[in-house]
């Protein structure tokens, strides 16, 4: 038998054999699949567009009229708001019932200090014009205040759509953040009304966890939270096993 010519190189004819056996047969060489200054190369290919998922025309629908309802949230193609959660009013009866009692002392303790200063001569009549100066200044800023209060209070939104929940946190004027959580990552959701008054008006507040870094998400002084929650639950699990959130269901 005749002995192999050695290892392969690339300028090999490998249609030439390179040995015989016993019974004197040809023995070829298999190209090497690669060199060391040769790396293999695999080729993948990819469509030139993405493919596009299905879109229902109900949800083509509801996605257009979240855009035009909601500009400013960045909504994805065939992602629809199902429930835009506002505050409830009672909040606002707490800012403006502190705003009123002050004002309503300040305009009823002033006659009296004045008419007191005139009789007793304890107030010059230019004091007693300052004095009224500042407590109606006083009077302004605090009605100021609560309308800055009416604002950011306004101002803190909860989003649910079929692909994630965003809330939008204002602390002051100047001073705001938002925080989006796809429905993936969503654990558990919950509510709690505490209170007389909480179960008279019906609100409450909302309670999201997520998934892996365990953080907790509240929103206070929701209306009617049972039917928040059992929204968020509904587009939660819909998402998660894979099937459309029916907008005709929300």
């Amino acid at each position: 038998m005749a002995e192999p010519s050695g290892q392969p190189t690339p300028e090999q004819d490998f249609s030439k054999p390179v040995a015989y056996d016993q019974q004197g047969r040809p023995l070829y060489a298999h190209p090497p699949a690669f060199t060391d200054d040769q790396p293999p190369v695999v080729y993948v290919t990819r469509p030139a567009e993405p493919l596009q998922p299905h879109i229902s025309e109900a949800a083509r629908q509801r996605h257009e009229e979240a855009k035009r309802l909601y500009p400013h949230l960045n909504l994805s193609e065939g992602e629809f708001v199902i429930s835009a959660i506002r505050r409830h009013p009672i909040g606002l009866l707490s800012i403006w019932g502190v705003v009123g009692i002050v004002v309503l002392l300040l305009f009823i303790g002033t006659p009296f200090v004045l008419s007191n200063g005139i009789i007793f001569g304890q107030l010059s009549s230019e004091s007693i014009a300052s004095l009224g100066m500042v407590i109606l200044f006083v009077c302004v800023l605090f009605i100021l205040g609560g309308i800055i209060a009416t604002v950011v209070y306004r101002g803190n939104r909860f989003y649910l759509t079929n692909e994630s929940v965003t809330q939008h946190i204002q602390h002051s004027l100047f001073s705001k953040k938002e925080q989006t959580i796809s429905l993936a990552n969503v654990e558990d959701a919950s509510f709690r009304q505490h209170g007389i008054l909480q179960h008279l008006l019906n609100y409450g507040s909302l309670r999201l966890s997520t998934e892996g870094d365990e953080t907790t998400y509240r929103f206070n002084y929701v209306s009617n939270p049972f039917n928040q929650v059992r929204l968020l639950n509904n587009a939660v699990e819909a998402f998660k096993n894979g099937r459309p959130v029916n907008p005709e269901d929300d």
